[in-house]
């Protein structure tokens, strides 16, 4: 079994690396950022694959791999995880729908409730507890998805008719535009930026660039999130006007082991 991922702020890897290695300890996962991705698909015959749901749809990012790479997926067993905030309708049913013009077998899907990586809005945001117990029960749903695909029933989540009808008319209708382009962002506040070039090295789709000792950004933006939550000055804004306190994953469970 091979993991495959998108993840801007560790969600979505979290959940495919604990799936696969619930699944098979010898099991690997891989970033689609990865350059030999499509090397690691091509030696497995079933694949996980995992990414965050923006307005219950798939980011550009992995809509556009998967269209650009689709005889990889040919005949392949693919059992897809779609990582959110709140609500996603068909999160998973949005690639698995593209994977099919592929000729890839969809195995299942599981919809996950993660912690909110939107950092330029207030209105989801969670103390690091919540977000923890989130992520704990998260971690058991996995577990029990594992179990029902290895006795041969596979979870469904967001496969179904039903689900795709609750994404639809729940958000992609209405925000159908945000997801099916690239967009100029994110915005730069050059007051507050520093030159660090943190952002720049971390952009998934090498969207930044520093000029003048400021960051600038492109109009390749696939909206996650990464540079807003890794920026030490709160300088990148997307949706929001201003930074808030955020608990992304990988800090909750530094304080962990600490």
């Amino acid at each position: 079994m091979l993991g495959v991922y998108f993840s801007g702020t560790g969600n979505s890897k979290h959940c495919v690396e604990t799936f696969v290695m619930r699944y098979d300890k010898t099991g690997e996962s891989v970033s689609i950022e990865n350059k030999d991705t499509l090397k690691y698909i091509l030696k497995h015959d079933f694949i996980v694959l995992g990414y965050p749901v923006y307005f219950s749809n798939a980011p550009k990012i992995v809509q556009d791999f998967i269209n650009e790479n689709g005889k990889v997926f040919k005949n392949k067993k693919i059992f897809i995880i779609a990582t959110m905030a709140t609500f996603s309708g068909d999160g998973t049913g949005c690639t698995a729908r593209i994977l099919k013009k592929y000729e890839a077998d969809i195995v299942g899907g599981l919809h996950l409730k993660m912690p909110d990586s939107i950092g330029d809005e207030k209105v989801f945001k969670r103390d690091r507890n919540l977000n923890l117990k989130i992520i704990n029960k998260s971690d058991l749903k996995i577990i029990n998805s594992v179990q029902k695909l290895k006795s041969g029933n596979p979870t469904q989540d967001g496969l179904g008719i039903f689900a795709h009808v609750a994404g639809l008319l729940g958000q992609r209708l209405w925000f159908y535009n945000k997801t099916t382009s690239y967009k100029n962002m994110p915005k730069v506040d050059i007051q507050k930026c520093i030159g660090c070039n943190r952002c720049v090295k971390i952009c998934s789709m090498k969207n930044l660039k520093l000029e003048n000792g400021k960051a600038i950004s492109g109009n390749k933006c696939t909206l996650c999130y990464r540079c807003v939550n890794n920026c030490p000055t709160k300088a990148l804004t997307i949706l929001g006007k201003k930074v808030h306190k955020q608990y992304m994953i990988k800090d909750i469970f530094n304080e962990e082991r600490n």
